[in-house]
């Protein structure tokens, strides 16, 4: 779909400063640069305007306005997408659009374990204001710091905390957004049962402000964490791991809160790029477990369980060496080297990133299939996978050789592409787990989507948004 044009952005900048007030818009191109380069640097665009919007109302008048004229809008909250998502085209004809001024939380109810917030509120500040009122907001990402809520439901954000308490999505009771043509849904219901009609709500969460801005969102929160045991593990191999997960969540009662899986590569990257990072086991293995069991009170017995399950699977042969976090301190230890990895990796020289899911019990097919492929097609490839393994998503990446340079190396980026993308689909798995689509996997949706649910997406894009008026070169 083509954006609409039109010339009369001079006419246009004052009333949208008389919309959003001098502090609310930015023109000087010095300014704006941060705005239009996403957080991989993959992408860099170009807009004449950064429009800052304080209010949900602000938002519709500033949307009714371009849409009268014709001007495209591309909504961003924190700029930590991975998929180009909230980059404007490199044309210039398109307006980005701010969320971050719309930053307030507009309500807690500890009783109805709801918060409200607006999209620009950082994901962090949430988690926090829930714990002040000793209650739980279990979103978790690596950008927390950063990421703000509205682009965490754009696209419909994963995380470490997906196996016990679900996606962005299932966390979500209400939301209100600005629909393409100005007006306002307000849909900030905190009901936990409603059935008048279809689930509106579900249509705007994850589709990366294609179909409208979500402009706030009433948000589930959860008892809060009263024991917390976190358990790191060397495991013979993925299958082992699944294996082991399976038994955890039945001896645990299902309070298995995270079940990240890593790849010695990956460590091997950690250790030598990240400062004040060390072993926690004694010997160098091939493949690691980090596991955390949650209860929301203090359950002296939790870490018996986890002791449980770790000496069994010990037994088994399953786990090969494991050790216990004495402190929180420790916890966040172990947590560090897995949510370096991709810091390290960036550092260690030219990636290749896949975000893939199958079913947990295909993980091991798609690794062995996937590794197997990759390392045909490019000799000596440094294969750093890790991941979500408890929900079935791996960050399938891939790094340069030593003995070829970067540049050289993204020669085989579609080659690569299509190798993990064709065994994850093979599996009935899926190219984008939690990170969207954006700019950076159109091509490859459209190759690998249904026709028939591309032709659903593209008609419900045309009736919400007949001018294209959204986001335009996203997704679709």
């Amino acid at each position: 779909m083509d954006a609409i044009t039109n010339p009369s952005l001079t006419a246009l900048q004052q009333e949208l400063k008389d919309i959003v007030g001098d502090s609310g818009l930015i023109q000087n191109p010095e300014d704006i640069a941060p705005y239009v380069t996403d957080q991989r640097k993959a992408y860099k665009g170009s807009t004449p305007l950064v429009i800052r919007p304080a209010t949900t109302e602000e938002v519709s008048r500033v949307v009714t306005l371009c849409a009268e004229n014709g001007f495209p809008i591309v909504p961003q909250g924190g700029n930590t997408g991975l998929c180009g998502g909230a980059t404007p085209s490199e044309d210039g004809d398109q307006l980005l659009m701010s969320l971050t001024r719309m930053n307030k939380v507009r309500s807690i109810d500890p009783l109805n374990y709801t918060l409200t917030a607006e999209a620009g509120v950082i994901l962090a500040d949430i988690q926090g204001v829930a714990d002040e009122h000793d209650r739980l907001f279990p979103l978790s990402l690596g950008a927390e710091g950063t990421a703000r809520i509205g682009g965490n439901l754009a696209t419909n954000a994963g995380g470490t905390g997906v196996l016990r308490y679900g996606n962005a999505r299932d966390l979500v009771i209400g939301i209100e957004v600005v629909l393409p043509d100005g007006k306002i849904w307000d849909g900030l219901s905190a009901l936990r049962k409603d059935n008048t009609g279809y689930d509106l709500k579900q249509l705007f969460i994850g589709s990366e402000g294609t179909l409208g801005i979500i402009t706030a969102a009433v948000l589930k929160l959860f008892p809060k964490p009263r024991d917390v045991q976190t358990g790191f593990a060397a495991v013979r191999d993925v299958s082992a791991a699944i294996e082991i997960l399976a038994r955890a969540r039945a001896v645990s009662d299902d309070r298995v809160t995270a079940f990240e899986w890593m790849a010695r590569k990956g460590l091997d990257f950690v250790f030598k790029n990240i400062p004040n990072t060390r072993d926690p086991l004694s010997q160098t293995f091939s493949e690691y477990l980090l596991i955390e069991l949650t209860s929301g009170h203090e359950d002296k017995g939790l870490r018996e369980t986890l002791e449980e399950i770790l000496g069994e699977a010990l037994e088994r042969g399953e786990i090969l060496d494991a050790t216990i976090a004495d402190s929180r301190q420790q916890a966040k230890d172990f947590w560090r080297l897995r949510e370096t990895i991709p810091e390290a990796q960036a550092i260690e020289g030219t990636g290749i990133k896949h975000d893939i899911s199958v079913p947990v019990s295909k993980m091991p097919e798609f690794l062995k299939r996937a590794n197997s492929e990759v390392a045909k097609a490019v000799n000596g490839i440094q294969i750093c996978a890790f991941g979500h393994i408890g929900d079935g998503n791996a960050h399938y990446n891939l790094n340069q050789p030593n003995d070829i340079d970067g540049e050289c190396f993204l020669k085989y980026k579609d080659q690569l592409n299509r190798i993990v993308h064709d065994i994850a689909t093979d599996l009935r798995g899926s190219i984008s787990a939690e990170h969207g689509i954006g700019k950076l996997k159109r091509e490859e949706l459209a190759y690998y989507k249904s026709p028939i649910a591309l032709n659903v997406m593209r008609e419900i894009k045309t009736a919400i948004d007949p001018k294209n008026i959204m986001n335009p070169g996203k997704v679709l």
